[in-house]
């Protein structure tokens, strides 16, 4: 919880790519400033593996502090600087790389697609949308997710599940508009979610996600 008045630090690992993305990155930061704040917690900095790509614009454009990281994405580098910016919680938010060394319970992710199914080493982005469409296509699946989840070093895109909201798949849907919806619900609910995990109405305790029953009816919008 919050200490000495000051609000709960957050910092972003977001990749974007070399020409745009990002989305997600600057509405955690819009959600964390409206009044009063979707996300009650204060973006300390972002972090992306593109020096200037999409996420340096927006941090530019949001006043938000950017670091360009080259890698080697090892546990070091994460630790180093979530200790540079004294952050409580990890957000990745379109961050593409391994998750190596950090705390579980403070380190969350979002996936555009339904886990564990449609996750792992080389499914993110469009890959993930165009999978589920073959699924739908062959009559397995009926519906897409967005799925946010706390993160462990077993694999890619994995880890106890916090949230996943369920996405129908329209008869004349394609990879692309598909991808739409599902960005449009992902941005929707990131900060949401954030909010109640930093704060305590979400939390993981040994491997197992918890939910209290007394969330205040203000964290609702």
């Amino acid at each position: 919880m919050e200490s000495n008045g000051e609000r709960l630090r957050v910092l972003v690992f977001a990749s974007g790519d070399a020409k745009g993305g990002g989305s997600g990155f600057q509405e955690l930061v819009e959600f964390s400033r409206t009044n009063p704040p979707v996300l009650d917690a204060q973006i300390v900095g972002v972090i992306s593996n593109h020096q200037q790509g999409g996420i340096h614009q927006r941090a530019e454009a949001l006043h938000i502090p950017f670091e360009h990281w080259s890698g080697p994405f090892d546990a070091t580098g994460y630790r180093i600087f979530v200790e540079r910016y004294q952050a409580d919680f990890v957000m990745c938010s379109g961050w593409l790389k391994f998750v190596r060394g950090l705390d579980p319970a403070k380190t969350v992710n979002i996936h555009p697609g339904p886990l564990p199914r449609f996750g792992g080493p080389g499914l993110y982005g469009h890959y993930v949308h165009e999978a589920v469409m073959a699924a739908y296509h062959r009559g397995e699946i009926i519906q897409s997710a967005v799925t946010m989840h706390f993160v462990d070093e077993t694999a890619y895109d994995h880890g106890p599940i916090i949230f996943q909201m369920p996405v129908l798949i329209r008869p004349d849907d394609d990879a692309l508009t598909l991808a739409k919806r599902v960005n449009e619900k992902e941005r929707s609910w990131q900060s949401h979610i954030l909010n109640l995990v930093v704060h305590g109405y979400i939390y993981l305790r040994n491997g197992q996600v918890f939910y209290k029953s007394d969330v205040p009816k203000r964290l609702f919008y």
